[in-house]
């Protein structure tokens, strides 16, 4: 008896685009523009303790187009901090998306204790050795006063529990700080404190969150600013 040759083709399986688990929320994380400069002796007004200036006119900028570029994504809410700066990045897009813009304070900017109101620049240009000693022990609270890794992370990951638990299978957009961004992309990968360190104004991140599981998607992206003329 011979044997049947079959003309039916093998399975085949393409690699898949990534898809957010059910129940899952996409947090688009986008730090504030760039702020108004600080002039020596000329502290910030605080809020809260923590320094509190608005965006310059560079920053502006940079939030309208960040706002541009995020205004045809699917976002069913805005979140910002308590600072200022947040809330003005934010709002080109509320106005896009006739969505109000929601507070979340615990997504706020890590507290620099005395260095507040500016001082922390210009200690960094200055590269004072207590700057030196935080960036090599990758911590905050080598500065005087300042808030610890741990208590920043403990009121971060509260913060994003809460949304999460707002908007699953849905995507939202959490305008925050560099420190506080970098903490939480740090938190979502288990890698160092300061891993995720230096996102630039007006860049976006993304993690999605299931739960206690968060997952990283991209880190400082500010393809939208390619064009945009950096002030001398």
């Amino acid at each position: 008896m011979s044997a049947q040759v079959s003309d039916q083709q093998p399975a085949s399986f393409r690699q898949q685009r990534f898809a957010p688990p059910p129940g899952a929320t996409e947090l688009v994380l986008v730090r504030h523009g760039e702020s108004e400069a600080y002039v020596d002796g000329q502290p910030f007004a605080l809020v809260a303790g923590q320094g509190d200036p608005p965006l310059s006119a560079h920053g502006a900028e940079q939030a309208r187009l960040v706002c541009a570029r995020l205004s045809t994504e699917p976002i069913k809410a805005i979140y910002v901090t308590t600072l200022q700066r947040t809330a003005q990045t934010a709002a080109p897009l509320g106005a896009e998306l006739s969505l109000d813009l929601q507070l979340e304070a615990d997504l706020r900017e890590v507290h620099l204790g005395d260095w507040e109101g500016g001082e922390y620049r210009k200690m960094v240009a200055q590269n004072h050795p207590v700057i030196l000693q935080s960036a090599e022990q990758e911590r905050w609270d080598v500065m005087p006063g300042a808030e610890s890794n741990t208590a920043l992370a403990t009121r971060l990951r509260a913060a994003i529990g809460r949304i999460a638990a707002r908007h699953p299978d849905e995507r939202v957009a959490a305008f925050s700080h560099g420190g506080a961004i970098g903490m939480i992309l740090s938190l979502a990968s288990g890698s160092r404190p300061f891993a995720f360190l230096g996102s630039g104004n007006a860049s976006i991140s993304r993690i999605v969150v299931i739960g206690d599981r968060w997952i990283v998607r991209s880190y400082n992206d500010t393809a939208h600013l390619d064009d945009l003329p950096v002030p001398v």
